[in-house]
């Protein structure tokens, strides 16, 4: 599982697919959340800006990710 490090809680989610680079553009994050391809804590996240906090885990294209408070 591959740690994602944020430095203030909480971040959206669509946001943090950005920052990231899981996903090329902000549209390409919301079209990925509404399609239902993202897990949050192994449930199912349609919601774009779901509210993640540190220890929450995502799940995007076969990858794991947890969010860790630096």
């Amino acid at each position: 599982m591959k740690k994602i490090e944020i430095n203030q809680e909480p971040i959206e989610l669509n946001k943090l697919m950005k920052f990231e680079s899981l996903v090329s553009s902000g549209g390409e994050a919301n079209s990925a959340i509404v399609g239902g391809l993202v897990k949050v804590n192994g449930v199912i996240e349609t919601r774009k800006r779901k509210k993640l906090m540190t220890g929450d885990v995502v799940e995007f294209m076969q990858e794991s990710y947890t969010i860790v408070l630096v």
